[in-house]
């Protein structure tokens, strides 16, 4: 974006009235404080300070001053806010596909009767920035899930790569009856179908409010449950990916919103149907030699050294990546064999039932060769989730480790013998067990320093704490009339 007064003119070119500072807190959660065009530049300059107190994860109340800086390469207009009419890249309202009534939805958050002026007082222009926190002491805040990625790219630009990757985060639709969110979905539609796809203009709205804001999207279309959907990022670094995801879930639910729906990203809403994941494509870029790190012509695979060191080491510490990749207790309710979810420790080339899996090697296409890791799901915070895969898969490079013999079989219709003679392990039930191995891995607590990793853990053992001792609908309708 370039300097300060590169950012100024560009707000005051675009007609910004209002900009949202934005983070996330330890779960992921995007936090937001909102300040005036006019103060963007003392809070580029100096930084905005907030109570972090009240922020999960964040500094106890006797600690609790922190400030945001803004990042300014990650500013964007927020497209659904202000005047719609030119709100993507200038485009008259026809190029849009919403009818006169959709595009009113577009113009007003919310009944211009809920407040106390008309419509036209409450359109200003607002666009936003993805912040890094910082304490009173001007250092970057240990508990800021952005820093704990940032030092795990520090680390492998140290060793001579930059980390690449690229998620397919899956998201359902629901209606809401008398504002309640109901469980049926908005369509009955299945895999790539479209006839039946009644979210394909929503996905196109999606789409292009992503673009609008920097964001290059690969595809989307519908996934195989009813009203499941995915979109897919284009290929970037770590940390703009990150960015990113956040930018979509914060764009998904807005945009569902405005049409009446409710989108969720939670793991597994609904029984007897596939769950929501997020497989997540990687490779590392060599700076020294120019060229993509995990490619080989000479191998079997196509892979290189470093790539079977790095697929190595994601194996060996997924256990205790667990409880970040798939952070919910909801999220071992996915994990269970049957619904596509990857839940054995095993890796192959073609076998979709794998962990990890090598997609198909293109002729004049290596800088494309990744590995596609399949067991995290959208309910993880990118920050942190992107920040352990790399730091496991950097570890298994420094150690030099190779991983077992590929199994191109299907996974699901192995037995326990088999999968015993095969040494092939599973991922955590729960998120109980999740959190035994991520306490018995030195690694995370390196990966996510001692403040951050000991706030996790408390925060999901009360989470798992208060599910166990939940009394549940299954439990009722199983046991009150039997016993």
């Amino acid at each position: 974006m370039g300097s300060v007064d590169d950012v100024i003119a560009k707000i005051k070119k675009d007609g910004i009235e209002f900009v949202y500072l934005q983070f996330t807190d330890m779960l992921g959660a995007v936090k937001t404080v909102t300040i005036t065009a006019d103060k963007v530049e003392e809070a580029l300059e100096k930084g905005v300070w907030f109570d972090g107190s009240s922020i999960e994860g964040f500094a106890r109340i006797h600690e609790s001053d922190l400030f945001l800086k803004p990042d300014p390469d990650t500013y964007a207009i927020i497209p659904w806010e202000g005047d719609w009419k030119d709100r993507i890249r200038g485009h008259e309202a026809s190029q849009f596909p919403m009818n006169a009534e959709e595009r009113e939805r577009w113009h007003t958050p919310s009944e211009a009767s809920q407040f106390p002026m008309n419509a036209d007082k409450i359109k200003g222009r607002t666009a936003r920035f993805i912040c890094d926190v910082f304490g009173p002491d001007g250092k970057p805040f240990e508990g800021d899930p952005r820093h704990i990625l940032r030092r795990a790219i520090e680390m492998a630009d140290r060793m001579g790569y930059v980390y690449n990757v690229g998620p397919e985060p899956e998201f359902f639709i629901f209606k809401r009856t008398d504002g309640e969110i109901s469980p049926p979905t908005h369509d009955k539609a299945g895999y790539f179908d479209f006839s039946t796809d009644l979210g394909t203009d929503i996905r196109k709205e999606i789409v292009l409010a992503l673009e609008a804001m920097g964001i290059s999207v690969e595809a989307s279309h519908h996934e195989v449950a009813w009203g499941q959907h995915e979109i897919d990022f284009k290929y970037d670094n770590a940390l703009r990916t990150a960015d990113n995801v956040i930018t979509f879930k914060f764009a998904v639910k807005e945009i569902a919103r405005r049409h009446g729906l409710y989108a969720t990203f939670m793991p597994k809403p609904v029984f007897g149907i596939n769950g929501s994941g997020m497989h997540v494509h990687q490779s590392l870029f060599d700076i020294k030699a120019g060229k993509n790190a995990f490619f080989d012509e000479n191998d079997k695979y196509n892979l290189s050294k470093i790539a079977y060191s790095f697929i190595a080491g994601q194996m060996e510490h997924i256990k205790a990546m667990s409880a970040i990749l798939s952070p919910l207790v909801n999220s071992y309710k996915r994990l269970v064999p049957g619904y596509e979810a990857a839940c054995y420790i095993s890796w192959a080339h073609i076998n979709r039932s794998a962990l990890i899996r090598i997609p198909r090697y293109s002729k004049g296409r290596e800088e494309s060769t990744r590995c596609e890791l399949r067991c995290p799901d959208p309910a993880c915070n990118p920050y942190l989730a992107f920040a352990v895969m790399l730091r496991a898969g950097l570890d298994g490079i420094k150690k030099g480790v190779v991983p077992p013999e590929p199994v191109e079989e299907n996974l699901f219709d192995f037995d326990d013998t088999k999968l015993k003679k095969l040494h092939i392990d599973v991922l955590p039930h729960s998120l109980w067990q999740a959190l035994k191995e991520m306490k018995n891995d030195p690694l995370m607590k390196d990966a996510l320093g001692g403040y951050l990793y000991e706030r996790y853990i408390n925060a999901k053992t009360d989470e798992w704490d208060s599910f166990r001792t939940s009394v549940t609908d299954w439990e009722k309708k199983r046991y009150f009339e039997m016993l």
